[in-house]
């Protein structure tokens, strides 16, 4: 059992308390951090391999992302799209050019980029295909994450996210996940876009087969329907490419990205399309008070500058890599499956991947079990070869001190 002093009972006891109980965290109290590494509220340490699901790839309070953070919250911080301001047309260029899209609509979380791709898909649906009002189908896949919204748990499978929140928006027809003939049945004149993870970080890493995402896109194309790509936990350089659609060279028609595009610092999410799609969306049918503000967009420039300038994207396939070789070099029998692409791998395990989790935590690593019994291993990018030597050693203490019944 984790060791939690009395002053790190107290805090949990308070939010416990005061708090809704919609997560189930670790036993651990954090007080400061930097890289790769988390402080408690007693001194101990702990190295992240939660990364904020993603939204940590450029580490703890980045100096960089940071200078630019202060030295935009020293000007303005807040405008509302009411009037321009001259962070947004940077971030809007910067952000397009290194993507290659025509247009990008900010906004400020993962979902809210969600339902951005969903609302312009219908509209695409109607406006360009010219399916029938009230009637656009978008498809999604078994064991999808896209957030939790009513739109987004809407289109889930998962029964958790979706007891006793009906009724369900309608026109989302989930298929399985990995099955490219699967969607190509699915498909009817109504079909306006697919919604997808090029891989499933929160049903535990489903990595797809090999060519599945090449002959979606093709099966989208053939039948005059938008790729829509869930990039929010895999893209900016988290599985060894900029984004996991790249892995199959397939560029979506709409993308979404969030986490971090913030840099761990500040809420970011974009919505990128061809002008074609983005086009569709006049003034006053979509928008948000914070999207664009000023201190989002000066951060994101400099969250997107440190992937790009730190190598980051090349990182994360050497360290993924790095971890993948040295898990299969422990050979534990609890480790049934090692699955996953750069520095986003889930272990599926024998045994409840809590017991795993918590006795991690016990040698100083956080690490967050999902789906009972996958272990999800996803570390800031900036990981250094001592870092990764430490968290391998620790996950091979770990697995031995585990015992092996169920």
């Amino acid at each position: 059992m984790h060791f939690l002093s009395e002053r790190a009972r107290k805090f949990i006891a308070i939010e416990e308390r005061y708090g809704a109980h919609t997560y189930d965290p670790l036993d651990l109290v954090v007080d400061h951090a930097e890289g790769v590494w988390l402080w408690d509220v007693d001194g101990r340490r702990y190295l992240d391999c939660v990364s904020a699901y993603s939204a940590l790839n450029q580490g703890h309070r980045h100096p960089r992302i940071h200078a630019a953070l202060v030295e935009q919250a020293n000007r303005v911080t807040l405008t509302s799209r009411a009037m321009y301001n001259e962070q947004m047309p940077r971030f809007l260029e910067r952000l397009t050019r290194l993507t290659g899209y025509d247009m990008a609509l900010p906004t400020n979380t993962g979902v809210e980029a969600v339902e951005t791709a969903i609302k312009l898909a219908r509209r695409w649906g109607y406006a360009v295909k010219g399916i029938a009002r009230e009637t656009a189908e978008i498809i999604v896949f078994s064991g999808n994450f896209h957030g939790r919204t009513i739109a987004a748990v809407s289109a889930s499978t998962t029964p958790e996210y979706r007891r006793e929140f009906g009724p369900f928006a309608p026109g989302f027809i989930p298929i399985p996940y990995g099955d490219a003939d699967a969607l190509e049945r699915a498909i009817t004149p109504n079909t306006c876009a697919i919604l997808i993870e090029p891989i499933q970080g929160e049903a535990g890493v489903i990595v797809p087969p090999a060519g599945y995402l090449k002959r979606a896109w093709a099966v989208c194309r053939e039948h005059d329907v938008l790729f829509v790509a869930d990039e929010i936990q895999t893209g900016l350089g988290r599985t060894g490419d900029l984004f996991a659609c790249d892995y199959e060279g397939v560029k979506p028609d709409v993308l979404l990205l969030g986490k971090a595009l913030g840099g761990g610092f500040y809420p970011v999410s974009a919505t990128l399309a061809t002008t074609t799609v983005m086009g569709l969306l006049q003034p006053g049918e979509h928008g948000s008070t914070f999207g664009g503000n000023p201190l989002a967009c000066a951060v994101a420039q400099a969250a997107l500058d440190v992937i790009v300038d730190e190598g980051l994207v090349a990182r994360a396939r050497y360290a993924g890599a790095k971890i993948m070789q040295g898990l299969r070099a422990i050979a534990s029998p609890l480790i049934t499956e090692i699955r996953g692409r750069g520095l986003l791998i889930g272990v599926q395990l024998a045994v409840p991947a809590r017991r795993l989790s918590e006795a991690l935590l016990e040698r100083g690593v956080a690490a967050k079990d999902t789906h009972e019994y996958v272990l999800r291993i996803a570390p800031p990018l900036v990981i250094d070869d001592a870092e990764l030597g430490y968290l391998l050693e620790r996950l091979g203490d770990a697995l031995a001190a585990l015992p092996a019944n169920p």
